[in-house]
């Protein structure tokens, strides 16, 4: 007996190794391909708003050094003095041109050189500590190179000049969700996660929240809805706007979402990694900032999500009363659920994962676009910094809002139906856009 469970626990212990590789590894090779450009455009600071390239290259490698090499293993540093040049939190993005990083060559070769330590540690690893039980410390790793492989890509949309990214189209064909809105009954749901290995600090601990019913539109809302909302001039009608949403739009000449221009025909055009494309009418709107969408939302006639209803569509189950991974299950996502993992270069048609759909009916609410809510990012009854304070705590507060979901640039090894994201309200760079709620009073129209 104890034979077959010693051996049963090398087999878990394999297959947790293997999982991580693949994740490390696929981590790396969409970093390769999103820094395999000329090393003008690696050290080129493309906006006031992200790192160039080259820094953020050397920070994946610093940080996988950090914990992996150095705190797991308790191996000397692979290179010496450069950890606070890398130290997000040290140096605004707008500043860290003027550091003396790494050339490109530098980078790439620091990147490999701290690779090539990690299959040692991974291999030599029983996943016997906090820090590495259930392969934890490896996948914040894997995630973290991804998040960062996002923020990478909103730097090549930010960039000018001709295109260096490709990807096939994503789908455009899809029925449109009917009914377009839907009802969550109240009632409580089990919100966060206690159990998933690889959840990060802030989506713990799991607790029970009571939400109230309400509706929730069946699908983000798509550049046709938006235009309507341009053309009724909702970025003139001051009433639609909180007081600090309209002095932003006001100070920052918003007018339409980020890289929206008019055409020659008049028609709107959306730049998009450097190609010029018609704004696609049943595309989700993308690139809106947190005040953008309240407006919308108050002129839709409802409001935004609070995260706990967000979440409650994305995971309750109807049937059985329990919380999911993710809406279609707990299965991990696949290319029929979710437009995730950069496999296209945009949000697909609304209705275009049939496969991804929520009990409830609510189509999207993973991959695409991230979606902002109403809450501020804050702590959850009972969360306890892990394995670092300066991931998630140090953010809390009223400064930040939630996204939640996910977009088309998000890997599914960092995206979850428990998965919290923030950033400012003013933000509009980065793959944000957004679906309204009501209270379940007004559901008269459903």
């Amino acid at each position: 007996m104890r034979a077959r469970a010693a051996a049963g626990e090398a087999d878990d212990v394999n297959d947790t190794r293997v999982r991580l590789r693949r994740e490390l590894e696929r981590a790396r090779a969409r970093t390769h391909a999103l820094t395999t450009v000329p090393d003008s455009e690696l050290t080129a600071q493309h906006s006031v708003l992200m790192s160039p390239l080259v820094w953020d290259l050397a920070h994946i490698a610093n940080q996988e050094e950090s914990w992996l090499v150095r705190r797991v293993a308790g191996r000397a540093a692979v290179r010496d003095g450069i950890d606070e040049m890398y130290d997000a939190l040290r140096h605004p993005r707008a500043t860290r041109t003027e550091l003396a990083l790494l050339d490109p060559a530098g980078a790439r070769a620091y990147a490999a050189e701290v690779r090539d330590a990690t299959w040692e540690v991974l291999d030599d690893c029983d996943f016997d500590t906090e820090l590495t039980r259930g392969g934890f410390v490896f996948a914040m790793i894997a995630q973290h190179e991804q998040q960062h492989d996002e923020t990478m890509l909103a730097t090549h949309q930010l960039r000018s000049g001709e295109p260096i990214l490709d990807a096939p189209a994503a789908p455009r064909t899809g029925a449109s969700p009917d009914p377009d809105r839907v009802v969550v009954p109240e009632g409580p749901f089990t919100m966060g996660t206690s159990d998933d290995p690889w959840a990060l600090d802030n989506e713990r601990p799991a607790h029970r929240v009571h939400v109230g019913a309400f509706v929730i539109d069946a699908a983000p809302v798509t550049n046709a809805r938006y235009l309507r909302f341009v053309d009724d001039g909702g970025y003139d009608r001051r009433e639609l706007w909180t007081e600090d949403g309209w002095a932003h739009r006001v100070e920052a000449s918003l007018d339409a979402p980020l890289f929206w221009s008019r055409g020659e025909d008049g028609r709107w055009v959306t730049r998009r990694f450097g190609r010029r494309i018609p704004v696609r009418p049943d595309e989700p709107v993308v690139h809106v900032c947190f005040h953008e969408a309240e407006a919308f939302a108050r002129w839709d006639g409802g409001r935004l999500p609070t995260e706990a209803e967000w979440e409650k569509a994305a995971r309750w189950d109807t049937d059985t009363g329990e919380s999911r991974r993710f809406p279609w299950g707990d299965d991990d996502p696949g290319p029929a659920h979710a437009n995730l993992g950069q496999r296209h270069l945009g949000p697909a048609e609304v209705g275009a994962y049939p496969g991804g759909v929520s009990p409830l009916g609510v189509h999207q609410l993973i991959g695409d676009v991230w979606e902002w809510t109403s809450s501020r990012f804050l702590p959850y009854p009972g969360f306890r910094a892990f394995p670092y304070r300066e991931y998630s705590e140090v953010f809390f507060g009223d400064d930040h809002r939630v996204l939640r979901g996910g977009s088309f640039g998000t890997d599914p090894v960092a995206c979850r139906g428990t998965f919290r994201n923030w950033d400012l309200p003013i933000r509009r760079q980065i793959f944000a856009g957004f679906r309204v709620a009501r209270d379940a009073e007004g559901a008269s129209d459903v």
